[in-house]
């Protein structure tokens, strides 16, 4: 169920200031964004990290931007096309994605995991839309390291592959 329209655009007014102040490139540093990346921005929000990735990704790459709120994905839309990203593709939806089986290259799972009413359905989608080489880039301050750990691995689809400053990065089991 999606927050109200009111939530939401508090939530992304406080994300507009978090963002000026720590950039969310920072965080995008740790985790390799290669020119032609397919890159599921998973809880996209305002596209804190969507833009960037789709700057980084290049014309030869694409960046799909999935949020359950109308004014998430409306907003992202809007903020590609005034800054002329032509690579953001955005998806209304609480789980499903509708991407290809094994088509995704990096997936990020930024502050959202903890607000996942199903997350062992959206671990499965994630898995199946992910290559078999691919990254699931994990994020969530609201969470301790051995709930992230617990909760990203605990189905057997994921197993941890790498621990950032900021981010914890998981591939298929």
């Amino acid at each position: 169920m999606p927050q109200s329209n009111f939530s939401f655009r508090k939530m992304a007014f406080k994300f507009k200031i978090r963002d000026m102040l720590t950039p969310r490139k920072k965080v995008l540093q740790e985790i390799e964004i290669l020119p032609g990346f397919q890159v599921l921005d998973y809880g996209a929000g305002p596209g804190s990290y969507t833009i960037p990735a789709a700057q980084r990704v290049g014309d030869e790459g694409k960046v799909y931007a999935l949020d359950i709120h109308p004014l998430a994905v409306n907003g992202v839309a809007k903020t590609a096309k005034n800054k002329g990203l032509n690579n953001v593709e955005t998806i209304q939806s609480d789980c499903a994605t509708g991407l290809a089986d094994t088509s995704i290259d990096l997936i990020f799972l930024f502050d959202i995991f903890h607000e996942l009413g199903r997350p062992e359905d959206v671990l499965g989608e994630l898995h199946r839309v992910l290559k078999p080489r691919g990254v699931l880039a994990v994020n969530d301050h609201h969470l301790s390291e051995d709930e992230i750990t617990a909760g990203l691995t605990g189905g057997g689809l994921f197993k941890l592959s790498a621990r950032g400053e900021k981010t914890y990065r998981f591939e298929k089991a």
